[in-house]
């Protein structure tokens, strides 16, 4: 499904950014603070309409386009579809944030076969089936472009109880350096951002006592850090950084 709400007078955006898993969380950052910025956004979400809604209606305050786009990423033949009725009324986007993503943590011994595909089909397999519709078409648009994954440092250094999402994470880690190389003489940038511990949904529960003494700054990270550091690698000053990992994560690692 594809909605959206345009100010201008055509629906060829000039500087538009697709960000999947946006209606929360740091995606929802990503989304307003690159609309802050002045991008147009594509908000992707799966299930979280509301959410995704009060997303677009931040973006629309800054005097920015919002689409909004709904599509499970680990779904290839739905994604694809969404993609392409997108770009059939709105041209390639000048930039893609991956961010959507899902947990199922357990100890490895306990860790299910369906949890290990959904973390993967969601994290990993989500990476080529969003990106892959779209980076031939921003070739052929000839304006370069960005292209911003959210690693983990679980992927990095990985995690305890998390042997699937460390997988997933180290998996787009090595994907956003090939992709790098590939894209680099077409002037589209490839990086990936690595989050710490981040205080959004996700780590409700937590014993924050315990990790935040694993912290050297002795705090969370929060959704707004992670995005200025995507809006970064997003903005024109950035336009000679590709196949970069970025860390957020309060000196963890």
């Amino acid at each position: 499904m594809i909605s959206g709400t345009f100010h201008r007078k055509t629906k060829k955006l000039a500087r538009l950014i697709l960000v999947t898993g946006a209606s929360k969380g740091i995606g929802a950052a990503v989304a307003r603070r690159l609309a802050r910025d002045g991008f147009d956004i594509a908000i992707h979400y799966n299930s979280d309409a509301e959410g995704a809604g009060a997303v677009a209606r931040d973006v629309e305050a800054c005097g920015q386009a919002a689409l909004r786009l709904q599509f499970d990423v680990a779904d290839r033949q739905a994604t694809a579809d969404a993609l392409e009725a997108f770009m059939a009324s709105h041209g390639a986007p000048y930039g893609l944030v991956m961010n959507a993503g899902i947990a199922r943590d357990a100890p490895f011994p306990a860790l299910e076969g369906e949890d290990w595909d959904a973390v993967l089909g969601t994290n990993l397999d989500g990476f080529y089936n969003v990106a892959r519709p779209l980076v031939m078409p921003m070739i052929q648009a000839r304006k370069g472009g960005r292209i911003v994954a959210l690693t983990s440092i679980a992927g990095l250094a990985g995690n305890r109880g998390q042997v699937n999402y460390s997988a997933s994470k180290a998996g787009i880690i090595g994907a956003v350096k090939a992709l790098a190389l590939e894209l680099a003489k077409r002037k589209i940038t490839v990086n990936a951002v690595a989050p710490g511990v981040i205080e959004t949904q996700m780590t409700e529960g937590l014993p924050a006592e315990h990790l935040e003494a694993l912290i050297p700054m002795r705090r969370y990270g929060t959704a707004d850090e992670v995005a200025a550091a995507v809006a970064f690698l997003c903005g024109d000053e950035a336009g000679y950084i590709t196949r970069q990992v970025i860390s957020v994560n309060g000196g963890m690692l």
